[in-house]
């Protein structure tokens, strides 16, 4: 579980990028954080493996507080996956990068080769083992750095801006993942612009504008309300916006995926047929 108490972060220089966030991400969780670019989304979750620290107020993941504790302390059950993977990436080739964290937590040898063929055939990579990171597509750096922190199977999941530089097969086996990784009990907690792929996973979504968090609640709940989502920058998915001019047909407004949208008008042509 993670508990944010209130907390307050200022970078150098004065800048207040957090004034007074709490928040409760309980296990198991799939929670979306939304905003405009400086909302401090990204400042937030950096505090959720002690990568930051708070100016004032607590921090707790596990029951553990982030500010006595170190990021690799923290790293084996948070698993951060940044929105630039070179910020991340450092190692000769995909398969050294994989390995580099499950050889520090000191795994064995035959279980380091085994994540790393799973999590290779998990994101497409197999073919760019022996390859170095840096010679691959910004996409294909992308999934690297998750797998390289999908390979040592953290508790929690922190996904920033996952779906940049990905097309949509990416984009549709890292949602089938995600809902995988709920079945098992994973906490995921991703930070994203990508409105059209927060409404096919419909997780709850969490709102925020300058340091603030604005509104807190379901996908379809946060992701119908108009104004909500014109205060924090955020267009209305397009299958919200095209069941809005379909309430005068008796369809309901809170639909925000593609999915549910096909079955009730299939349930419709079906009707009018008969």
């Amino acid at each position: 579980m993670i508990v944010v108490e209130d907390v307050r972060f200022s970078y150098p220089g004065g800048v207040e990028a957090l004034k007074g966030v709490s928040l409760t991400v309980k296990n198991g969780e799939f929670v979306a954080i939304m905003g405009q670019n400086g909302a401090g989304k990204t400042t937030l979750v950096k505090h959720f493996n002690g990568l930051l620290k708070p100016t004032s107020g607590v921090v707790r993941v596990n029951g553990v507080e982030t500010s006595r504790s170190s990021v690799a302390a923290l790293a084996r059950n948070v698993g951060f996956v940044f929105q630039n993977p070179d910020h991340q990436l450092f190692c000769e080739t995909v398969d050294d990068e994989i390995a580099f964290a499950l050889k520090n937590f000191g795994y064995e040898q035959t279980v380091i080769e085994k994540r790393i063929t799973w999590a290779v055939n998990l994101l497409g990579l197999s073919q760019y083992r022996k390859t170095s990171p840096f010679m691959l597509s910004g996409g294909e750096r992308k999934r690297v750095a998750l797998a390289s922190v999908l390979a040592w199977d953290p508790q929690i999941l922190v996904l920033d801006e996952p779906t940049i530089g990905q097309d949509h097969r990416q984009k549709e086996n890292l949602r089938q993942f995600i809902m995988q990784l709920q079945t098992q009990g994973k906490t995921i907690v991703m930070v994203t612009h990508d409105v059209e792929f927060v409404a096919e996973c419909n997780p709850r979504v969490v709102l925020m504008r300058e340091g603030k968090i604005m509104a807190d609640g379901q996908g379809k709940q946060i992701l119908t309300n108009s104004e909500l989502l014109e205060q924090a920058s955020i267009v209305l998915p397009q299958v919200a916006q095209i069941f809005k001019h379909l309430i005068t047909q008796g369809f309901p407004l809170n639909i925000i995926d593609i999915y549910e949208a096909k079955n009730l008008l299939m349930e419709k042509l079906e009707k009018n047929k008969t």
